[in-house]
């Protein structure tokens, strides 16, 4: 099984803990310190949100900066429409961003919000139906 460590670049390591564990995601203490926080998502998904100069450890060129530019979009899934909008609501009630509107294709419904550091969070319910190839989505 594979695991998927997405490191992004943060302005302050305490405002991302306290950021998304608003939005209910726990960091794993055995990889994280005083410039790193490792953002458990799911069980092999995590985020590695790291202080501007920690990141530079990893990177060779500049680091975008993501309140001026999207360098990425990380999407999640989500169970329910009720928990793609309980996110993006505890987002900008956290000090997250407006991204996008909510987009509504009736088998497929979506949200966007930025983090205090800019990076753009998408959240995606899907219809089950329609993910597993039961049902068409027209």
């Amino acid at each position: 099984m594979r695991s998927i460590f997405v490191n992004l670049p943060v302005a302050d390591v305490a405002t991302s803990r306290a950021f998304f564990g608003a939005l209910g995601f726990t960091v794993n203490e055995q990889f994280s310190d005083d410039s790193t926080a490792c953002l458990v998502i799911e069980q092999n998904v995590f985020a590695m949100l790291q202080t501007t100069e920690r990141f530079g450890d990893f990177v060779v060129g500049e680091i975008a900066d993501a309140q001026k530019t999207t360098e990425v979009l990380l999407a999640l899934s989500a169970d329910s429409r009720e928990e793609v909008d309980r996110l993006k609501a505890a987002a900008l009630a956290h000090g997250g961003g407006e991204w996008k509107e909510a987009q509504d294709h009736g088998f497929m419904y979506g949200c966007s919000f930025t983090d205090p550091d800019g990076h753009v969070w998408e959240v995606v319910w899907m219809d089950p139906a329609v993910a597993s190839g039961e049902k068409d989505p027209s």
